[in-house]
């Protein structure tokens, strides 16, 4: 008998303390499960995307969610790598409540990895073409979000050309062929401008290292250039900036961020506000709204934006530049 009790007394030991590691285990997760857990995937850094995770966490903490107490963020940049989008969904949609996509490569690339952790996007152009959501009323699924494209911003746009440069005759579209947002806006944009009587060129940007070579050559041939909401073009504004001053070629469209950097004129989205739009769709979704349920909103404001050193760099005056209603 003392053998046995012997033998016992480890086991025992063993067993009380795999008990007690269990029950801790049980009590983290439980304490986790009291904290929001929100993931965050943001393909490329510049100056659009970031507003718009500054205005989605913003708005956030001004509702009364704050990271650190009662909800956790956890913010993943692919840097413009389709190959880390991968990885960055798997692990964000396993490891969060909700998930914040900004820009179309992370929304698709969350559509592809999860039916079942709520998505929320933003600073997508096309979320139809894009194939995240079957209606923009009711979006069906798990994906939900706000859009950067609104249907006069490019109309508006494009009249405006005649206040800045009336003798402008050929207008170039530079544009990033891997990027669904962009190819949606050069589309439109082309239609509007041949309609307006304006012959279209257009440059196609492969990766950010042949930006210079293709603004370059299609400043060469237009008068004008536009540019749409571009992920790899807005990360290297400051090429386009140089090359525009160069050839004295001004470059209107893209963001309020890309036009204060190197563009001329912007008629178009807020993103920061973009951000805290996404952010109240979130909270709804938090507080127990089925995403699917949630309509796909656009901007609720569009604002027109200059940049005076460019106007002064290129000899344009833009001091009577407005919108047209």
């Amino acid at each position: 008998m003392k053998v046995v009790k012997k033998l016992l007394a480890p086991v025992l030991v063993v067993g009380l303390l795999l008990t007690s590691l269990v029950t801790l285990h049980h009590l983290k997760d439980a304490k986790k499960d009291n904290v929001f857990r929100i993931g965050i995937s943001q393909y490329i850094t510049h100056k659009s995307l970031d507003a718009t995770r500054k205005g989605f966490i913003d708005e956030l903490k001004k509702e009364g969610y704050v990271d650190g107490k009662n909800i956790q963020i956890d913010f993943q940049n692919a840097q413009g790598e389709q190959r880390n989008l991968k990885n960055i969904s798997k692990q964000l949609a396993e490891e969060s409540d909700l998930v914040f996509a900004i820009a179309t490569p992370s929304a698709q690339s969350l559509a592809n990895t999860t039916k079942t952790t709520p998505v929320v996007f933003s600073a997508v152009t096309d979320p139809l073409a894009a194939k995240l959501v079957k209606n923009l009323k009711e979006p069906g699924g798990n994906i939900t979000g706000t859009s950067d494209q609104s249907e006069d911003a490019i109309s508006t746009q494009v009249d405006m050309i005649k206040q800045v440069l009336p003798t402008a005759k050929t207008v170039g579209i530079l544009y990033t062929q891997s990027e669904p947002n962009s190819v949606v806006q050069k589309d439109n944009a082309k239609k509007i401008l041949e309609a307006k009587g304006y012959q279209v060129v257009e440059k196609t940007i492969i990766d950010s290292n042949n930006v210079k070579a293709a603004a370059d050559s299609i400043m060469s041939e237009a008068d004008i250039v536009f540019v749409p909401t571009d992920n790899i073009i807005s990360s290297t504004i400051d090429t386009v900036k140089q090359v525009s001053i160069s050839h004295k070629v001004p470059v209107f469209g893209g963001s309020a961020e890309m036009v204060a950097t190197g563009g001329l004129y912007n008629f178009g989205t807020d993103y920061e506000e973009l951000g805290r739009q996404a952010a109240r769709m979130a909270i709804r979704i938090m507080k127990g709204e089925k995403p699917g349920k949630v309509a796909v909103e656009t901007p609720e404001k569009l604002e027109l934006h200059t940049n005076k050193e460019m106007a002064k760099e290129l000899g344009i005056d833009i001091s009577s530049l407005k919108v047209e209603k």
